[in-house]
């Protein structure tokens, strides 16, 4: 009598297959590779456009919340105040929105060939990350213009606050990702929602203007990020530890919270999409 056997996949964490994912390395490359070159195809100014959309909203602001509003910057010229923010936050936004619709816009992909979905919207947030990396250009630029010194050691600090926002983007991506498979409202409500989230970060203000109730402000994972980036790079205040303290946890926790939706509804993700 022949014995059968019932297959059964793996639930929760446990799903995640590390090796299988290390030996489909060449996709992560492949992904990201082309969404940078369809992103700046038939381009004029190619990845010129990374530094764009930063520089002219850090121009846009400046004008508008520096000049006319004369908003607070702590010190510091408000074109290096605000570009500071801006570039976590467009790597921030940036990520999520290219997250969340990284499975719809790879549906010939998804529905023909087998591989971790978990690729596709991790390589979306790395190629977010280059743009970040090449906007990055600029901040250097206005604190040579601005004859403006960085704080040397601050900058070691940097890769802790990029991971704690890659940790986020990738916990909402995820979740929003699988979200959008089954209900494309995703795409409809994520602009508003981003739009919305920036008026609740401290990128064009300073937490300090909220005086008794800039602690609100802490439940946003991202205040703890810009807060700290500020400090760090430009010297002017410490460190906010417990901030950033809590910016991490709640970092981990949406990760994982992600992540975990993520897998749980992966093997629908074919049948739907």
């Amino acid at each position: 009598m022949e014995k059968s056997i019932l297959i059964k996949p793996k639930k929760g964490l446990n799903s995640i297959d590390l090796k299988e994912m290390w030996r489909q390395k060449e996709l992560f490359y492949f992904f990201t590779w082309r969404d940078l070159k369809v992103r700046y195809k038939q381009t004029a100014i190619g990845f010129l456009w990374a530094i764009f959309q930063p520089f002219i909203a850090m121009i846009v602001f400046s004008v508008f919340f520096g000049g006319l509003a004369n908003m607070p910057s702590d010190g510091i010229p408000y074109p290096i105040f605000v570009y500071v923010g801006l570039l976590l936050w467009q790597f921030f936004s940036k990520s999520i929105s290219a997250a969340s619709n990284s499975l719809i816009s790879n549906k010939s992909i998804i529905t023909k060939a087998y591989f971790p979905r978990l690729i596709l919207p991790t390589s979306s947030i790395i190629t977010n990350f280059i743009d970040f990396l090449i906007a990055s250009g600029i901040l250097v630029g206005l604190m040579v213009y601005y004859s403006y010194s960085p704080n040397m050691v601050g900058l070691l600090i940097i890769p802790l606050l990029l991971v704690i926002t890659f940790l986020v983007a990738m916990g909402v991506g995820l979740l929003l990702a699988a979200i959008n498979v089954k209900y494309r409202d995703v795409r409809h409500v994520l602009p508003f929602f981003i739009q919305m989230l920036l008026f609740v970060t401290p990128v064009i203000y300073p937490t300090s203007i909220l005086q008794n109730y800039s602690w609100i402000l802490a439940i946003n994972p991202m205040t703890g990020v810009i807060k700290a980036s500020r400090a760090a790079i430009l010297g002017t205040a410490s460190i906010d530890w417990t901030l950033l303290l809590i910016s991490g946890i709640s970092s981990i926790i949406l990760f994982f919270a992600g992540l975990i939706y993520f897998k749980k509804t992966e093997k629908n993700f074919t049948d739907i999409i």
